[in-house]
């Protein structure tokens, strides 16, 4: 029986009461499978394992050290695809199509991905993940793994696990664990991982899937028996419990305009409400939903919240250019200088402590 959902706060923000983000873990009891391991598709993807030893895989159920001859053309031309971006408006995005992935890639946006991680961090003080899943994971995934920050760490802190992280942009360091491997495919894609996995993880996926149905099954699928998924995602929208946003609110203005976006480009970003709806639908079980306020910036009291507004903060001013350039110019209708524009007000609210603002 799938635990009820708590639902979302409704009083005051509590300096003592915890602060997270949106969690949703499931444990399944999907049909054994038993497919050949060791082994990943390197067709319309690129493999990455640290040097000095890379490794291309072909679909055959071995890994082979050097790509044999007659592949080599075909493996190369794969390759140098990944590293092929688009630019626009300053910016440097994924060059498979402007209808796709609506954020950069670029090193700044990077740098904000790897501040995110850490704010995840101070949040869940300090884990990685809140689903039971034991002392022992064996194979775990990590899905829009972006620069991989969540997957090396997970992958160090259980050197017996085989971890995977997986990505449409080649932006993860060479340098990683022994037991991670990263694998560069879009996740919206069929997947055809060579085994099922014992825990899969994914967060801040808001803007990045158009058939979420179609997401949860393939994850289901891809679950041993009794293994858990685990979402964490946090809600575009922003809330005060005192009425302190100025009417018109201009940072409320450029959510409603973002979520428009998002939904004319059929990868809507408002996702976290509906995570777990949609996952009892897919067919898991033991769906928990966990919902928590944390302070936009850095206005509360408590020194615990006052640290995570303070870092949200530098997240959102970091995430509102990245946001809103290729939304706002290529679906809205705005130029890069009308956008631009548009931001001003919005961090003037953002830099202002008279406004209490928070996100669940």
């Amino acid at each position: 029986m799938a635990s009820p959902a708590p639902s979302a706060p409704t009083g005051p923000l509590d300096p003592s009461a915890e602060s997270g983000w949106k969690e949703g873990q499931a444990a399944i009891e999907p049909d054994p499978t038993t497919p050949p391991a060791d082994y990943y598709p390197l067709d319309e993807d690129m493999l990455f394992t640290p040097p000095p030893s890379p490794q291309a895989t072909l679909r055959q159920p071995a890994v082979l050290t050097e790509v044999p001859p007659h592949r080599r053309k075909y493996a190369i031309s794969v390759a140098s695809s990944v590293y092929h971006y688009r630019f626009e408006n300053g910016r440097r995005y994924h060059a498979r199509s402007e209808s796709e992935y609506p954020f950069p890639n670029d090193e700044k946006e990077q740098d904000r991905l790897d501040l995110m991680h850490h704010l995840h961090s101070l949040i869940l003080d300090g884990k990685l993940y809140v689903a039971p899943i034991g002392k022992d994971p064996k194979h775990v995934l990590d899905v829009g793994t972006g620069t991989g920050i969540w997957a090396i760490d997970f992958a160090d802190e259980f050197p017996d696990a085989k971890v995977v992280g997986t990505d449409q942009d080649a932006i993860q360091p060479d340098w990683i664990p022994p037991n991670l491997t990263f694998v560069i495919d879009d996740c919206e894609s069929d997947w055809t991982f060579p085994s099922t996995f014992d825990f899969i993880h994914a967060r801040t996926m808001g803007g990045s899937i158009t058939d979420m149905p179609k997401f949860f099954g393939q994850a289901y699928d891809n679950l041993e028996p009794g293994g858990w998924m685990e979402m964490q995602e946090y809600e575009t929208t922003s809330k005060t419990d005192d009425n302190s946003f100025p009417e018109d609110s201009a940072l409320l203005r450029w959510i409603d305009k973002l979520n428009l976006a998002g939904r004319k480009l059929g990868r809507p970003l408002n996702i976290a409400a509906d995570l777990r709806a949609q996952m009892v639908t897919a067919g898991f079980v033991n769906v928990e939903d966990h919902v928590y306020k944390v302070p936009m910036t850095p206005w509360a009291k408590n020194k615990k919240l006052k640290e995570q507004g303070r870092f949200n903060q530098m997240a959102m001013l970091d995430s509102l250019q990245a946001y809103t350039l290729h939304l706002f110019t290529k679906v809205l209708g705005y130029s890069a200088s009308e956008a631009e524009v548009y931001l001003v007000d919005v961090r003037k609210e953002l830099m202002d402590p008279r406004i209490h603002m928070y996100s669940t």
